[in-house]
């Protein structure tokens, strides 16, 4: 009997692309982005994972971690519902990798990782939220959030240096050793319009100044002393390790400067010294540092004190209706 050979191509085709196929169907529920909620030692703690798959079936992702920026994983791999992933050490006070084990069941992560003391840790991830951007948004009466008196509306972030932040002249500042300062309201999409002023290196230790303005607590857009030098996502006006500036604005330490910023879902507009840097663009996660992960929640103003020295004032919100 004379064999149909033309099916045998269809018929190879089929059996090579089927583990593929299976490869892809079987991480489907894994892509995305995802809040992860890390049980520290000292602390609860946020980190970001993001899960991404080629044509081959390869999985590849990124990761921020409780502090730094986002980076690139090693190792990912995803078998029978178990995610394991690792990526080399990047401000953890560690030699070893980070190497994170756990689970994928009803629709959320969990699962265990070694800490910086060597103690085991569970964490727990939800898929992030999309926020896509409201049409035609009306706003609200700007309200200014420091009165130029006092520290009213605002918090410590926490009781390791009570005190460092005071006013002085009109203006919130901080002082060494001190701690990031916190809202106590909290808003969703709004506009934000502030100044402030670096520390020259003379002023600062020999260090150049460095601060940060964190939306929703969790977004930080980076102030650094960073005059004359190339745009970049880990400098002045970057959301730190995600978004680029399209152009450096950032004036001399010692000057007041301006930050005009508006976040709707995650799209957002940074305007630094009158010049538009950041046009529109979409935040995909949070920021190493951040207060929580739960992004599809109202969140804080933060302001970054832990580093050098910086002065705020003129912080005027105005929500989005």
């Amino acid at each position: 009997m004379r064999q149909n050979l033309s099916i045998l191509p269809v018929l190879a085709f089929i059996i090579i692309t089927c583990p593929l196929i299976t490869v892809a169907q079987g991480v489907k529920p894994l892509l995305g982005r995802w809040d992860l909620v890390v049980q520290g030692t000292d602390a609860p703690y946020t980190s970001w994972l993001e899960v991404t798959s080629d044509s081959d079936g390869r999985l590849s992702g990124r990761f921020v971690g409780r502090f730094g920026s986002v980076r690139p994983i090693r190792d990912l791999s995803f078998d029978q519902g178990t995610l394991n992933f690792q990526l080399p050490r990047q401000f953890e006070a560690r030699k070893a990798d980070l190497v994170f084990t756990g689970k994928l069941e009803n629709g959320r992560l969990s699962g265990t990782t070694i800490g910086e003391d060597g103690k085991t840790l569970t964490w727990t991830g939800v898929p992030a939220p999309a926020l896509p951007a409201r049409k035609n948004v009306q706003w609200g009466k700007p309200v200014q959030l420091f009165n130029g008196r006092d520290l009213s509306g605002w918090r410590l972030r926490s009781e390791k240096n009570p005190g460092c932040w005071s006013v002085e002249d009109g203006t919130m500042t901080n002082s060494k050793g001190c701690v990031d300062i916190i809202s106590e309201a909290k808003f969703l999409d709004f506009k934000l319009r502030l100044e402030f002023k670096m520390a020259e290196p003379a002023v600062n230790g020999g260090q150049r100044s460095n601060s940060g303005v964190y939306l929703r607590g969790r977004y930080e857009v980076q102030i650094q002393d960073d005059f004359g030098k190339p745009a970049e996502s880990h400098g002045a006006g970057g959301v730190y390790g995600f978004l680029t500036p399209t152009s450096n604005a950032i004036r001399k330490a010692g000057e007041w400067q301006t930050y005009e910023m508006t976040i709707i879902g995650r799209q957002l507009t940074v305007v630094l010294n009158g010049t538009t840097i950041i046009d529109r663009q979409e935040i995909p996660g949070i920021t190493g540092g951040a207060i929580d992960s739960a992004e599809g929640t109202p969140g804080s103003i933060m302001l970054q004190g832990d580093h050098g020295k910086v002065w705020f004032r003129n912080v005027v919100l105005t929500e989005a209706r």
